[in-house]
């Protein structure tokens, strides 16, 4: 696949991937994901899904290897360094800073600008995701869903050209878990992300609305969702 300067849809694709750990296969994909769609990869622990994270975001641990190429908007960025690959991650955990606050949190990842422009942009985020007010607030003053979306804003405001959701709502409770869950997949839609999910739990998958991809130890089977 050749790069291209101009890209109208914004595109995560994985051309050829065959990752291995110490010379043995563990998974291969083939696969695009375009703007505002979600791949849900679905697997047993040892199956391959954190390899595949960790390959996506340059990251991947000295005792793989991988062949196949990443590409982001047509930009081939295999070979890239992994702060500047523009991708985000959001954990099943918070991971805020305690010492800052919910605007601090969300000012630490964004792009450096205009300071009255950053907090108008942290002002209206918050209110988009019903927490306005909140800028001030210490993250262990919040609630589990409200430590999410801060989580989330901190990773849309970072301005990412694609994401990555590492079992995202595993440590939530069942309403929790639908809210955030809507919430998450309402902006990867709105800001038009090419997104890759990692869970085990089939609700994720169903709820995503995109292609599912189960992997296990031996082999690779992709099932239509």
């Amino acid at each position: 696949m050749k790069s291209t300067s101009t890209q109208k849809i914004p595109s995560l694709n994985i051309s050829h991937l065959q990752l291995k750990q110490q010379g043995t296969p563990l998974l291969s994909l083939n696969e695009e994901v375009k703007g505002g769609e979600v791949l849900t990869i679905m697997g047993p622990s040892g199956s391959g899904k954190s390899t595949l994270l960790n390959w996506l975001v340059g990251m991947l641990p000295s005792d793989f290897t991988a062949t196949g190429e990443l590409y982001l908007n047509g930009q081939d960025i295999t070979n890239t360094a992994s702060h500047l690959r523009h991708i985000g991650l959001l954990y099943q955990d918070p991971l805020l800073f305690p010492h800052l606050t919910v605007a601090g949190n969300i000012a630490f990842a964004m792009p450096k600008g205009d300071k009255q422009t950053r907090r108008d942009e942290i002002s209206e985020a918050l209110n988009q995701v019903g927490l306005a007010g909140m800028e001030k607030r210490c993250p262990q003053h919040l609630s589990g869903g409200q430590q999410a979306r801060v989580a989330l804003l901190r990773v849309l405001l970072s301005k990412p050209k694609a994401i990555l959701l590492d079992e995202p709502f595993s440590k939530l409770d069942s309403q929790l878990r639908q809210e955030t869950r809507q919430l998450v997949f309402e902006q990867i839609q709105r800001y038009s992300l090419p997104a890759v999910m990692v869970t085990h739990d089939q609700s994720d998958a169903i709820a995503a609305q995109g292609k599912v991809i189960t992997l296990d130890t031996l082999s690779l089977n992709e099932v239509a969702s």
